[in-house]
Formats: structure tokens, C-alpha cells, sequence
């Protein structure tokens, strides 16, 4: 270590492990900034919590794009390209690093970063505990504490050099994008390119609760994106129903239907869904509950239930024969 400064930041202080090259670059608003991160406890180990070269992929942020974790863009934007620099920061710059790595995490693991099933009004999420998912996170986020960035500032691209996905995007640009997602995967949808249009939903449904997530929840403005999530997750689940996974479909519309019982396309989804994996109590009830929202349906269900008897039919042929093979 070569250099040690302390930056025009209060709490932060950094030392260069290996210098970059050329000039400071040009940082503005859309810069798009790719690098490597290690997090470190600020005890006699210095243990790690997380490291992004072991994931083999590098971080990517979009400046001025309201990034969770706001340190980390004033730290990048004290950097040249090819640099190493270890930055300690207090505590008043890390409180928010526990839901940052939560989000990181599951992106590494091949998940949604989005939770699509946390609904939780503002009073009760005021006073609510919620974990993680990660032990050493829960603890960070009950005792914030100092911790230890090394960054590695791999590459610098600015604002017209790259396309623009979804996460880079600001809030008034994912609003836009929405409406051009839905109407992409309708059409794929109708072509039967199923997988292909799940994937637009999927990114439409991603903007929106990255907008949501700035609204206070139960409140107008939220509610509004809330409907929009829905109908883009019935369309989902109706693209999931062609492609056999039906569980996923009764997780989705079960998740509407507990906080918003009045959705009627949901009880019809899951109740097809429940159709197929041969429920028929439960998808006798969810039909029952679409006559109950509309009645003019009922030329719909007569013909759904004639297919959940003759489902059902078929399945205790089947249990019949595999008995009989058994004894």
C-alpha cells in the first residue's frame, strides 16, 4: 500500500493499493462504472462477507441512477481505470450494505433480486424484524458497523457508449420501458414463444417494483404500480400455464389473491392450475369465486368444470392401473 488520503467525505478514508492509468476519468450522470468489490469486517481478521471475483463476474453501476449502496459511487468517482483502493468507511456510509448484498447474492446465485412476495403495509414494516436470508447480515443489520471496501475500477463507459438495460435505467425511463415490455411479450405470446415472452414480463414487472419500492406502501401512487404488477403477473402465469409450471402459477396468483382477494383472473389462473395437478376441491372453490365476481362467467366455468371431471376421470383410471399392477 502506497498512499494513504483522506477524501472530501466525512467517515471515509482511502488507501491506494495500486494505481491506475491515464487521467481521472469523466464521471457524470449514466457513466456506466464496472468493477470489482471485496467487503470486509473491520475485526483482527478482516473477514470477509463478500467478494465479486469469486462470483468471476464484475459489479456494474449506473452514476446518478440512485444506487442503494450511494458510498460506492462517490468512491468509484476517485478512481482511474486499472485502480486498487482499500476505502474504511463508517458507519453512517454502510447501514444500507446488508440489503445491497442480500440483492448481490441471490443475482449470484441465480435468483431474483426482487422480492415479488414481500407485501407488508407501512406501519407493520416499520416495526417488523425481517431476515435476510444471510446470518452475517442479519447481524449486520441489527448492529451496523464500519466496514472495508477494496475496489478495482475495471472500465468506464459513458452515457452513449452502451446499451441501457432495465436496472440502468431511471425511474421516468422504466416507466417508458414498461408499456413497450407488455406489448413485446403479448406478441411473442401470441406467436407461442412462451419463454421468450415470460422473460419481457419478467422485466417489465422488475421496473416497475424498482419504482415501487421508492413509494410509500398501501398508498395511491403504490397501489397504481401494484395493479400494473399484477396484470404483467397474470400474464406471466398465463405464458407458465402453457409451459407446465403450474405450481409456479398457483405461488403467483395465491400471492395476489392473499392481498388483493378481488382479482378475478387470478382465482380463474389458479384454478386451471389447480386443474392440472388434479385439486379438485381447491379448483371447484376458485371457480365458485369466479361466478361470484362476475356471473356472466358462468358459461366459462360450466366448460372448465366438464374438463376438471374428465381430468379427474383419467386420474383415477390411472390410480386404478398402477394399484392393480402393485398387488
Amino acid at each position: 500500500m502506497d498512499k494513504t488520503m483522506l477524501l472530501n467525505m466525512e467517515g471515509v478514508k482511502k488507501t491506494i493499493v495500486h494505481g491506475g492509468s491515464d487521467d481521472l476519468p469523466r464521471f457524470i450522470t449514466g457513466t456506466k462504472v464496472s468493477f470489482h468489490f471485496r467487503t470486509m469486517l473491520c475485526d483482527e481478521d478482516r473477514t470477509v462477507l463478500d467478494d465479486s471475483k469469486k462470483v468471476g463476474v464484475p459489479m456494474e453501476v449506473v452514476i446518478g441512477n440512485m444506487f442503494k449502496l450511494e458510498i460506492w459511487e462517490s468512491l468509484l468517482c476517485s478512481m482511474r481505470v486499472g485502480e486498487v483502493a482499500e476505502f474504511l468507511c463508517d458507519v453512517i456510509h454502510t447501514g444500507l450494505y446488508p440489503i445491497v448484498a442480500k440483492s448481490l447474492r441471490r443475482i449470484a446465485e441465480g435468483k431474483d433480486p426482487v422480492d415479488w412476495h414481500v407485501h407488508t403495509c407501512g406501519m407493520a414494516n416499520m416495526f417488523a424484524y425481517h431476515s435476510l436470508g444471510y446470518p452475517d447480515l442479519d447481524e449486520l443489520q441489527k448492529e451496523p458497523q464500519p466496514l472495508i471496501f477494496v475496489l478495482e475500477l475495471v472500465k468506464v463507459e459513458q452515457p452513449t457508449e452502451y446499451n441501457r438495460e432495465s436496472w440502468a435505467m431511471s425511474d421516468e425511463e422504466r416507466m417508458k420501458a414498461v408499456p413497450i415490455l407488455h406489448g413485446e411479450g403479448n406478441k411473442l405470446f401470441k406467436l407461442g414463444r412462451y419463454e421468450a415472452a415470460t422473460s419481457k414480463y419478467k422485466e417489465a414487472i422488475i421496473c416497475l417494483k424498482n419504482i415501487q419500492t421508492k413509494e410509500k406502501a398501501w398508498e395511491v401512487p403504490w397501489l397504481k404500480l401494484e395493479k400494473m404488477v399484477h396484470t404483467l403477473t397474470l400474464n406471466y402465469c398465463q405464458c407458465l400455464l402453457k409451459m407446465a409450471e403450474y405450481y409456479e402459477v398457483l405461488e403467483h396468483t395465491t400471492d395476489i389473491i392473499n392481498h388483493h382477494p378481488g382479482v378475478l383472473k387470478a382465482y380463474f389462473m389458479r384454478a386451471k392450475a389447480h386443474v392440472e395437478v388434479w385439486n379438485e376441491e381447491q379448483a371447484k372453490a376458485d371457480f365458485q369465486k369466479v361466478l361470484e365476481l362476475d356471473p356472466s362467467m358462468a358459461k366459462t366455468v360450466r366448460k372448465e368444470l366438464q374438463i376438471l371431471h374428465m381430468r379427474m376421470e383419467e386420474k383415477r383410471d390411472e390410480d386404478k392401473l398402477t394399484y392393480k399392477g402393485m398387488f
